[in-house]
């Protein structure tokens, strides 16, 4: 995964002048832990949990990411991810390097009990790692502002003093901030908004989405969508998906999943709706297809029957290096990751200001400056893009490297000191 991730490096650095050591820090993780969490189980057993966390480069300032619950979570992924959030905050603008961290465990397996001291047992292993200048976690796939919220509180315990700047997404009592839990989606859709008639989607064509991927990113998308006028035909979570040509109610459709655990359960008693798997709902006629689940969903075999106008990528790294060349070569728009899912990190970062100054902003002022900030770094990554004839994706790399090489060339370089 690493390595794919990294070609999109080499390819942004063809299109920008940066010194070559520039990248050769940029190709590898400044730090990387592993670590085995123990942790006691209700029935008094003890079982081991792999955990990893990775600072990637904090050249811009103290690095930032989730920390995800996943079964099949690795290092690999975990060290991917850290370079991704490099390049996000650096295209977002906000002062923060990248990091990741994981635990390799299926959450849904687990009490609410268990899941507490799996979440503490993490922050005691990687607490030397993480503080609110140095390394600041938020949540990711399978966590969210509870589990934030005890790890926060471990933390404050291990140093003695309440310490809320040292994780993000909390809950607003614990101070969260507020406008924090729609984050993501906001700012995916406000670089839809500003950019729609640049991508062919303004009001005056048909407008069909698929969302894939009903966590909270993907269903507060899908609410936008909706309410702005889409029509949304097609939905997924991992366990399968539903598609209507005629619109589905996200609100609806949430609901079900809520109560029946998944949202193919909601074809039932519906005559309109037909059940789909993942891959054959990421194929369905529609004019913006929102990959919001995990890495990796389009690949090459994918990209080659996809049937939309454009991609937003709100999951991280949801095309493969193979599927974006396909998707390139199909003439396919792809609104890459690292500019249209940084809503999250911006209002993290929000968040962070806010612990830091203990003085909290009102919900509209934290859209208002979100808006500001991503709709100014979506059209400077247009405007790259049409300028030296490349895609988004890479256009937003270049953007991302500019600001990166700027802040690594500012201590100094080869041609400085051999001077």
């Amino acid at each position: 995964m690493l390595k794919g991730a990294l070609s999109h490096l080499d390819g942004a650095a063809k299109y920008t002048k940066v010194h070559p050591e520039v990248l050769e820090k940029l190709q590898y993780p400044k730090e990387v832990m592993s670590a085995r969490l123990f942790v006691r189980m209700d029935d008094g057993s003890r079982r081991s949990f792999r955990a990893w966390r990775c600072r990637y480069d904090d050249t811009r300032g103290p690095t930032k990411g989730g920390i995800r619950f996943h079964p099949e979570a690795t290092q690999d992924e975990v060290v991917t991810l850290a370079f991704w959030m490099t390049f996000k905050c650096a295209v977002a603008g906000v002062p923060f390097g990248g990091g990741k961290g994981a635990i390799r465990v299926d959450p849904r397996k687990l009490s609410k009990t268990e899941l507490e001291r799996l979440s503490r047992a993490y922050v005691q292993a990687f607490a030397q790692m993480i503080g609110p200048e140095r390394d600041i976690p938020a949540p990711d796939v399978y966590t969210n502002a509870m589990i934030m919220g005890w790890m926060a509180d471990e933390y404050s315990s291990l140093v003695d003093y309440p310490c809320p700047g040292v994780i993000t997404g909390k809950p607003i009592a614990l101070g969260g901030s507020k406008g924090r839990d729609d984050a993501t989606s906001r700012g995916g859709f406000y670089v839809l908004k500003h950019l729609q008639k640049e991508l062919g989607l303004d009001n005056g064509s048909e407008r069909r989405a698929v969302v894939q991927g009903y966590g909270n990113a993907g269903y507060h998308f899908a609410c936008l969508l909706h309410e702005d006028g889409w029509k949304v035909v097609g939905i997924s979570d991992s366990r399968g998906g539903v598609y209507d040509p005629e619109g589905l109610d996200p609100k609806a459709v949430k609901a079900c999943k809520e109560e029946k655990g998944e949202v193919s359960k909601y074809a039932e008693g519906r005559d309109n709706v037909e059940v789909v798997d993942n891959d054959a709902l990421l194929c369905k006629s529609c004019e913006l297809l929102v990959p919001a689940a995990l890495e990796d969903q389009i690949t090459e075999s994918i990209a080659k029957c996809l049937d939309a106008r454009v991609i937003l990528e709100l999951a991280n790294g949801p095309v493969t290096a193979d599927g974006n060349a396909v998707l390139e070569r199909r003439g396919i728009t792809v609104v890459p990751d690292i500019l249209a899912n940084a809503g999250g990190v911006t209002v993290s970062y929000f968040e962070w200001v806010q612990n830091r100054q203990g003085f909290y902003w009102t919900e509209s002022e934290v859209r208002q400056r979100l808006k500001q900030i991503i709709q100014e770094e979506a059209m400077h990554v247009w405007s790259l893009s049409k300028q030296k004839e490349i895609s988004l994706r890479t256009a937003a790399y270049v953007h991302g490297l500019e600001r990166l090489s700027e802040a690594i060339e500012a201590h100094g370089t080869q041609t400085y000191f051999h001077c």
